[in-house]
C-alpha cells in the first residue's frame, strides 16, 4: 500500500542530519531490524543500550549486520533503560527509541523524579497517521500515556502536539478538541473541557495553532459533514491535530483507522527533555521508519528552538 504522506515525511528527514538516538534493549531481530533500517535511511545514529550478548544473538538470528554500530552493554532491560536515560542527561544522545522491553519499564526511567527526563511539560503521546485517501496526515493525541486526563493536564497534551506539529512543518495547524457532539452539554464533561481549551487558546494560555471544539470526528475531518451542522470555522472539516476526550477514546480511534481503513500510525512520546520513539512489533517498517523519521525532526527542531535562546 502506497503512503504518500509518510514517504515524504522521511525524505525531508532524510535530508538533515541523522540524530544520535539510544535503542533501549533491542533484543529481538523485529526491534533490531527497525533501528538498524532506520540507520541505513538516514534517520538516526543508533546506540544499542542492553545485554551485548542477547542483542548479537537477535542479530545472528535476523541475519543482521552490526558491523560499526556502538554498543552499551547493560544487564538487563531496566539497567538498559537507566543507561539510555544516562547517556541523554550525558549528551550523547537526542532520542530514545524503544527496543523488546515494556514501555512501562522504560517510561519509568524517564518519569523517574531524581533522575529521569521529566520537563514541566506533561508527557504524552501521538499519533502520526498516515490515512489512505485523506489528503493529510493526522497527528491524534492522547491514545497511549495519560489515561484519563484533567482539563490541566489536556493544556500540556495539546500544546505537545501543536509543537509536533510545527516540527513536522505543516504550514497551519487546526486542532480539533473532539467529543461526541459539537455543542457543549455540561452532562457531557469533555464538550466542557472543550470549550474551555478552546478559550484558553483564544487567551494566549495554548499558542501556535486554531482551535476548535467541541467536534464531533465527521465534523472535524469532513466539510461537508460540518456544512450539514452548519459549523462555520477554520478548523471544522478541516483538522490536521484531532484530541481526544481520554485513552479509551484515542486507541480506539487509533486502531480503527488502522484495522478498517489501512492506516499506518507512526508513535511518538513528547514532554520529555527528547522524543521517544515508541514502536510496536505490530507497525510495518514503513511506520517504523515514519517513527523515526518524525523523533529526527522534533530533535532538529529543539536544536533549532535552543540555538535562538542563545542568540
Amino acid at each position: 500500500m502506497s503512503h504518500v504522506k509518510y514517504d515524504r515525511l522521511i525524505a525531508v528527514a532524510q535530508s538533515l542530519e541523522a540524530i544520535p538516538t539510544a535503542v533501549v534493549h533491542p533484543c529481538d531481530s523485529s526491534s533490531l531490524a527497525g533501528a538498524l533500517d532506520a540507520a541505513r535511511m538516514g534517520l538516526i545514529r543508533p546506540i544499542l543500550v542492553g545485554p551485548q550478548a542477547k542483542i548479537e544473538a537477535a542479530a545472528k538470528a535476523g541475519a543482521l549486520d552490526l558491523t560499526g554500530i556502538e554498543i552499551v552493554d547493560a544487564p538487563h532491560s531496566h539497567a538498559a533503560a537507566d543507561k539510555a536515560v544516562e547517556l541523554v542527561r550525558l549528551g550523547r544522545v537526542e532520542a530514545l527509541m524503544k527496543g523488546s522491553l515494556h514501555t512501562d519499564e522504560l517510561m519509568g526511567a524517564v518519569v523517574r523524579r531524581d533522575s529521569g527526563l521529566r520537563t514541566a511539560r506533561r508527557l504524552s503521546h501521538c499519533f502520526v497517521m498516515d490515512v489512505p485517501r485523506h489528503p493529510d496526515p493526522l497527528i491524534i493525541s492522547d491514545a497511549a500515556v495519560n489515561i484519563a486526563p484533567t482539563l490541566e493536564e489536556k493544556v500540556d497534551i495539546v500544546q505537545n502536539a501543536i509543537d509536533l506539529a510545527h516540527a513536522l512543518r505543516l504550514p497551519e495547524v487546526r486542532v480539533a478538541i473532539l467529543s461526541a457532539m459539537e455543542t457543549v452539554n455540561p452532562k457531557v464533561p469533555s464538550t466542557v473541557e472543550a470549550a474551555a481549551l478552546c478559550k484558553m487558546a483564544d487567551r494566549g494560555q495554548i499558542t501556535g495553532a486554531i482551535l476548535d471544539g467541541p467536534l464531533a470526528l465527521d465534523n472535524a475531518i469532513n466539510l461537508e459533514a460540518a456544512g450539514i451542522k452548519k459549523i462555520v470555522s477554520p478548523v471544522a472539516g478541516r483538522a490536521n491535530v484531532l484530541i481526544v476526550p481520554d485513552l479509551e477514546a484515542g486507541n480506539m480511534l487509533a486502531k480503527s483507522l488502522s484495522f478498517l481503513a489501512g492506516a499506518d500510525s507512526a508513535g511518538i512520546v513528547l514532554g520529555a527533555k527528547v522524543p521517544i520513539i515508541l514502536t510496536s512489533r505490530a507497525d510495518s517498517v514503513t511506520a517504523r521508519l515514519a517513527s523515526c523519521a518524525v523523533a529526527t525532526l522534533v530533535a532538529h527542531a529543539r536544536r533549532e528552538d535552543a540555538s535562538k535562546v542563545l542568540q
